[in-house]
């Protein structure tokens, strides 16, 4: 199994991204995907789910600005991020049961 997340970067206030998360080594379509994130010397917390049939769920801080997507064609999950704040600045991961990608940063900076 392999998840390669990209997408990541410096964006101002209220700006979007769009992460992607590249999969293989399993039946993409079978499983539901999972995006965490990460701060320096904080917990992980869990951002968004989109199960195998398509349904997404979100943590409450991001409802309403994040999506999640998927692509089984091109074994991709998306994270579409708009109106981002300081406060979305972290290592956004991709998950799959208990793989993980290596990660991508994501900073919101005037």
């Amino acid at each position: 199994v392999q998840l390669v997340e990209s997408g990541g970067g410096l964006v101002q206030p209220g700006g979007s991204l769009r992460l992607s998360c590249a999969a293989s080594g399993f039946t993409f379509s079978d499983y539901a995907m999972g995006w965490a994130r990460q701060v320096p010397g904080k917990g992980l917390e869990w951002v968004a789910t989109i199960t195998s049939g398509g349904s997404t769920s979100y943590v409450d801080s991001v409802e309403g600005r994040f999506t999640a997507s998927r692509d089984n064609d091109k074994n991709t999950a998306y994270l579409q991020m708009n109106s981002l704040k300081p406060d979305d600045t972290a290592v956004y991961y991709c998950r799959m049961i208990d793989f993980w990608g290596q990660g991508t940063q994501v900073t919101i900076s005037s």
